[in-house]
């Protein structure tokens, strides 16, 4: 049975200073563009894709954010009593998107630790992940696209651009088999790879839908590094009748 996306994670804790000194005491998700700060186009992208609930992933100093998306009865007061309906829809439209929660990050250690913080929000369900930093303009939401991909194949799927070479190095990039139709399956992932190393000018780009069934391996532990090479060997036509044989026949108490 297809089950629906139902949830959606901003993480949103990270200390913003390739934005100093913008971001000494104002969180980069709320620099504005335009007129809206960076983090409620991700929001709005959300509700548009028809997910209704929101976990953001915050740290100290991060408060301006979650205000934003609250209702502020002051200003409202103030707007209300100046008959100033239009900026009154404006000010309280960010309270009125979606269904938004929020925990924090207690240390920085990465953006796979903060999609961990999210776990006890999430449950065991999938669920989307949206970075904030990646504003991407689409006449179908990109969330939306992926999330198609993923009632079709109930899997997990990752939003890809392609990039050129000379800068695929700032870039995690893919190994991937052409399905056609703007569709590849990933058979491996690169972190930051040199130009020439580059397995292909696929690059991954801030949006997720991932199903709790992923299995995690720990590639800078040893066992793990092991544990990894056996399980995606097994997934390779290649090498999974070979391999599998190879393990049957194995003497394992000698």
């Amino acid at each position: 049975m297809q089950v629906s996306v139902r949830k959606a994670v901003i993480p949103a804790a990270g200390l913003g200073t390739r934005f100093l000194p913008a971001t000494k005491s104002i969180p980069k998700e709320m620099l504005p563009l335009v007129d809206k700060p960076i983090i409620q186009y991700g929001v709005e992208e959300i509700v548009d894709s028809g997910i209704p609930e929101v976990v953001i992933i915050t740290g100290r100093g991060k408060s301006p954010m979650e205000d934003h998306f609250d209702r502020s009865f002051e200003l409202e007061h103030v707007l209300r009593t100046r008959q100033k309906h239009e900026l009154l829809a404006i000010a309280q439209h960010p309270s009125q998107l979606a269904q938004v929660s929020y925990t924090r990050q207690q240390e920085a250690r990465g953006l796979g630790h903060a999609v961990l913080c999210a776990k006890p929000l999430v449950g065991d369900e999938p669920f989307a992940v949206l970075l904030p930093d990646d504003v991407i303009q689409a006449a179908t939401p990109c969330i939306r696209q992926l999330l198609d991909i993923h009632d079709q194949y109930q899997a997990s799927v990752i939003a890809l651009m392609e990039v050129p070479k000379d800068r695929i190095s700032a870039y995690g990039v893919v190994a991937a088999e052409d399905l056609g139709n703007g569709l590849y399956r990933i058979t491996d992932l690169v972190e930051k790879p040199k130009m020439e190393d580059a397995p292909s000018n696929l690059a991954i780009i801030g949006r997720y839908v991932f199903t709790p069934a992923g299995t995690r391996y720990d590639a800078g532990d040893k066992l793990g590094f092991l544990q990894a090479n056996v399980a995606f060997a097994l997934q390779r036509p290649e090498f999974a009748g070979p391999l599998k044989e190879f393990l049957r026949t194995q003497d394992w108490g000698a």
